[in-house]
């Protein structure tokens, strides 16, 4: 999971009140919970209100429960232009991840929505078989088909994306194309039937809805461009790091920067313009402290997109969509306990280094596990910061050279035993790596029974 983490004061030194951050975090669920609200309200109005005015004559069960389902995944599908719009009111109380990942699971329940309705009338009523000659059938069939099987490819495409080998910039415009011409058929079919949408004022709303859902998609890739067109970024230094590691140092060209909170990620666009279809998220590695606007991410050679980072030339101009994310410092605990594994240090980097600018007297600890004693991101950068933080590394190493007298393999339950001091539930805690690694150190802290809002985890697959 990922919860919203509260701000501290800049300079601070202690542990801050915990009366401030817990009353925000009150607000953040508040905010959560009033956004779900309204979520349902845009997907269950507009059903509600096709039930207000003149109605046509009843029909079977069966069929009235499949037109509701049907309008209801179309609902969905087209409020998914907002789960992907970036706004940051929504996903605050969140974050990011989580949204990302709940749009892609309501996305399942859409389309499972909208491929049982024909399914289920063909079932109860197989006189409307002959709608699937698209030969002969009516235009208001053919769009019918035209949605459900461009939702079909769209999700095949998301789920089997690696296996079939689809570079991501190919699926994204793919993903964004079918999408649009989803909701869009899927809107024609429904005016062209027009069974309940007899009244014009009832035509008119859900092309109001469709107009809206459009919009927000004109608004992720022209309005919010424009926004980023503006603030560009400078590559002032590309600095190898081990562990097949780059570091880019990003100066603000022209403007003073956005402030952002350590652990927070921004969307990167290096060739071409804030225009281009794709960006691509990586977490800030360097100190929120910094005054002078500077923003360093540390990206891991890991195909495609990031085995060109090493290339990109000083002097480079980029463009830098955020900040974005809850994965950051500020509740209120006696110490931070942060566990990374592989690149998912990268965030862990921003944290400590901010901590240690701001001259955090509280002690951190840090667990981080890595293939080999060589592939250690940061490693002598660390051993610096621990004589500026109360910071004690545990490094625990799948494969240990021979004479390590370290913590090896992956970090169990027993190694967080033997490095946390008691109580344990009186700990902050922060997990990012891979899906695998996060889901044991999870479990393993639900076993050393600290509540699952002292964890909080980042996972970075957006796709």
């Amino acid at each position: 999971m990922t919860t919203r983490a509260i701000p501290y004061a800049e300079g601070a030194t202690a542990a801050p009140s915990t009366t401030e951050p817990r009353a925000e975090a009150h607000r953040a669920t508040l905010r959560g919970v009033v956004w779900l609200i309204v979520y349902l309200f845009f997907i269950l109005a507009p059903l509600f209100a096709l039930l207000l005015g003149s109605l046509p004559p009843a029909r079977s069960f069966w069929t009235e429960f499949s037109v509701a389902i049907g309008y209801a995944g179309l609902a969905m599908m087209g409020l998914q232009f907002g789960l992907t719009a970036r706004f940051r009111h929504v996903t605050e109380p969140w974050g990011e991840d989580v949204i990302y990942h709940f749009h892609r699971q309501i996305s399942l329940v859409a389309v499972a929505l909208v491929v049982a309705h024909p399914i289920i009338l063909f079932v109860t009523r197989p006189e409307l078989l002959v709608l699937l000659n698209s030969f002969t059938a009516p235009w208001r069939a053919r769009f019918a088909a035209l949605s459900t099987y461009s939702l079909i490819a769209l999700v095949v495409m998301a789920l089997w994306r690696a296996k079939l080998k689809i570079r991501y910039e190919t699926w994204h415009l793919t993903h964004i194309v079918l999408a649009v011409v989803a909701v869009t058929a899927g809107i024609l079919h429904m005016v062209g039937w027009s069974f309940y949408l007899g009244d014009p004022w009832k035509r008119g709303l859900w092309i109001a809805l469709t107009v809206s859902w459009i919009g927000l998609l004109a608004y992720v890739r022209i309005v919010k461009p424009l926004v980023v067109l503006r603030r560009p970024y400078r590559v002032s230094e590309v600095r190898k790091e081990r562990g097949n590691t780059w570091t880019l140092v990003m100066q603000p060209d022209g403007h003073d920067g956005f402030r952002f909170r350590p652990g927070q990620f921004g969307w990167l666009t290096v060739w071409g313009s804030p225009f281009k279809i794709t960006a691509h998220p990586f977490s800030f590695s360097s100190s929120a402290a910094a005054s002078d606007g500077r923003v360093e991410m540390s990206i891991r050679e890991l195909g495609d997109f990031t085995d060109e980072i090493g290339k990109v030339p000083v002097g480079r101009r980029v463009y830098i969509d955020g900040p974005y994310g809850a994965f950051t410092l500020g509740h209120p605990a006696d110490m931070h306990v942060l566990i990374a594994g592989g690149v998912g240090i990268t965030p862990m980097m921003s944290m400590i280094r901010t901590l240690a600018d701001q001259g955090d007297e509280r002690p951190v600890l840090l667990l981080y596990g890595s293939k080999d004693w060589d592939a250690i991101t940061f490693r002598e950068e660390l051993e610096v910061l621990k004589t500026r933080l109360d910071l004690t590394v545990v490094h625990v190493l799948e494969r240990p050279p021979a004479d390590w007298k370290g913590e090896s393999g992956f970090i169990t339950v027993e190694v967080l035993e033997r490095h946390m001091p008691a109580p344990f539930a009186d700990h902050e805690y922060f997990i990012c790596g891979p899906d695998i690694m996060m889901d044991a150190i999870e479990g393993a802290l639900g076993k050393l029974n600290v509540p699952i809002s002292k964890y909080h985890s980042e996972r970075y697959s957006f796709v």
